[in-house]
């Protein structure tokens, strides 16, 4: 598997947490389990290897906005529409609100947050939190377009580069963020898959990538020095 893409079964991409089910076990511990539930399943899409295409079609409301704000990419049909609308039910999304405002601008996640409102999938793609709109007929193709472009890339570069992607984000000094990544690109460029591209390119015929790592060794290094 070299990318993943992740959807919705029905009509909605993910209208978020049920609030019926919610309401019928009115306990902290239980509201904490379901939502540190969802935060695993937040950090497993981030911790993945393969990048992860949200492939939006529908509404996609709290949760099921978080959800999209954590995937690395997004592509949402035309009639898609999105918001963190808990506050409507008196309840601030806050889990929701950790993704959104590292996706889109700070004023216009609190905007959302604190509005409830609906935005569009034109308005999403202006705030950044999806990449492509594209008419209902389109968006498996596009998706599926999108996704065999990353998977024609070198599997090592795209699996350490979304790891030092967002390790870098969380590096708040500029030259220590910047003194991580040169090591990232360092360790790079000793993958076989580096060599390989550099030669095809010089030889101008297509690269021959390594389908698998031989090991996570050099990965886990860099992780760990991180």
């Amino acid at each position: 598997i070299f990318v993943v893409i992740l959807t919705g079964a029905g009509r909605a991409f993910s209208s978020g947490h049920d609030l019926k089910q919610m309401r019928a076990s009115p306990s902290k511990e239980y509201y904490q389990k379901r939502f540190c539930q969802l935060g695993r399943i937040v950090s497993s899409l981030l911790s993945l290897p393969q990048p992860v295409i949200a492939r939006v079609d529908g509404i996609a409301t709290a949760a099921g906005c978080q959800l999209v704000a954590t995937c690395d990419l997004a592509v949402a049909s035309d009639k898609s529409r999105f918001a963190v609308s808990g506050i409507n039910a008196g309840l601030f999304c806050s889990a929701p609100a950790v993704q959104l405002s590292r996706n889109i601008s700070r004023k216009r996640a609190f905007e959302m947050l604190v509005t409830g409102d609906f935005i569009d999938a034109k308005t999403a793609k202006e705030f950044g939190l999806v990449n492509y709109v594209v008419p209902v007929s389109e968006l498996d193709s596009v998706t599926m377009e999108l996704a065999m472009k990353i998977a024609s890339k070198s599997p090592t570069a795209i699996s350490l580069g979304k790891q030092m992607f967002y390790r870098q984000l969380q590096i708040p000094n500029v030259s220590e963020a910047t003194e991580y990544a040169a090591e990232v690109m360092a360790c790079n460029m000793m993958e076989d898959d580096v060599s390989e591209g550099i030669d095809a390119f010089i030889s101008k015929r297509e690269p021959h990538w390594q389908k698998e790592r031989k090991s996570d060794e050099s990965l886990a290094k860099i992780v760990e020095r991180s």
